[in-house]
């Protein structure tokens, strides 16, 4: 039997970067793009190496432009993490699964390091293959924190939950990752939106600019352990942010939503670095008349729009900067 799994892409609408500080968040998948799981039973557990995972390159220049546009590693390394953990919470929990070996690959449209939850669709979408594979099931709210172990403890990938709760849920989901709640039960509270409440959304995409988010949130994570004031502030109004937002959606309050998006960049804006191109992407946006947000660690944004002429402005605009722009797909 072949199994096919899958995650699909992810935007962070509102509160990011605030969901690995106790924060709340408010997030959508983004069924454009996709990482892709295969698998199927074997006599030896065979990772299958993809064109990101080669060794071997024409030549020197080739070596440059393949790090360039997918970094030093590629995913066979995420899909390693993801079964060791998977095996790890299995032994656990206490729970046996038959010997049985299996060949694995994948494959991935998402959009390289710009924001948009790459790695993490790959191990979801490996973690969920390796569930039907053994026919063993893992807790919704509990899953995307085996993902994030994946990443934090056995890569060194610094993230919080937010891509792996909402890859895991789908759709449009809310999530509050308070305090109380991870330290008495080990993860928060998260209740689906109805995506038909949001506006007319857009994301855009540089295609010459990447950026790990693993090395942008390092700062903020030392000052935050040291309870710099700025720092504690600015996070604390992001996460507030997320919560005045979901109140918005329910209400359907376009322009309240449109100004807390702005505002959710302003205060990341104040403890992050914001490159020049980044600052660029949602400079031009907001030109056209946009809201504009980073998606996740940057690299990509995400904002409302007005009409078929605002979005229109914003293609031509942003195609000069070498920025794609599409509407997501949420369900």
């Amino acid at each position: 039997m072949i199994i096919e799994q899958h995650a699909f892409a992810r935007a962070g609408l509102l509160g990011n970067p605030s969901d690995g500080y106790f924060g709340k968040t408010i997030s959508i998948t983004v069924r454009n793009f996709g990482a892709h799981v295969t698998m199927y039973e074997s006599p030896e557990l065979h990772i299958e190496p993809q064109v990101e995972d080669a060794n071997q390159y024409r030549s020197i220049f080739h070596l440059v432009e393949s790090v360039q546009s997918t970094g030093y590693y590629g995913g066979a390394r995420l899909l390693k993490a993801a079964i060791k953990k998977f095996a790890e919470y299995c032994m656990g929990q206490g729970i046996r699964f038959p010997h049985r070996n299996f060949t694995i690959r994948y494959r991935t449209s998402i959009p390289r390091q710009v924001g948009l939850a790459g790695s993490s669709a790959i191990i979801t979408s490996t973690m969920r293959a390796l569930m039907r594979f053994y026919d063993i099931g893992i807790p919704d709210e509990v899953l995307p924190n085996i993902i994030l172990s994946a990443e934090n403890d056995e890569l060194g990938i610094n993230a919080g939950l937010q891509d792996r709760v909402i890859q895991v849920y789908e759709g449009c989901v809310y999530m509050d990752f308070g305090k109380s709640l991870m330290e008495s039960r080990g993860y928060g509270d998260y209740v689906r939106l109805d995506p038909a409440l949001l506006p007319r959304l857009y994301i855009a995409y540089r295609t010459d600019l990447s950026k790990v988010s693993g090395k942008v949130l390092n700062t903020v994570r030392a000052r935050w352990e040291k309870k710099d004031p700025e720092v504690l502030e600015n996070l604390n109004r992001i996460a507030a942010i997320a919560e005045e937002g979901r109140d918005a959606i329910l209400k359907k309050q376009t322009g309240k939503l449109h100004d807390l998006m702005n505002e959710n960049f302003e205060c990341r804006s104040k403890i992050m670095h914001i490159s020049d191109q980044n600052r660029e992407l949602v400079h031009i946006a907001r030109q056209c008349g946009a809201s504009a947000k980073f998606t996740g660690s940057g690299g990509s944004i995400i904002g409302i729009y007005r009409d078929d002429q605002m979005l229109n402005k914003l293609a031509i605009e942003l195609r000069k900067i070498n920025a794609r722009i599409i509407k997501p797909y949420i369900l």
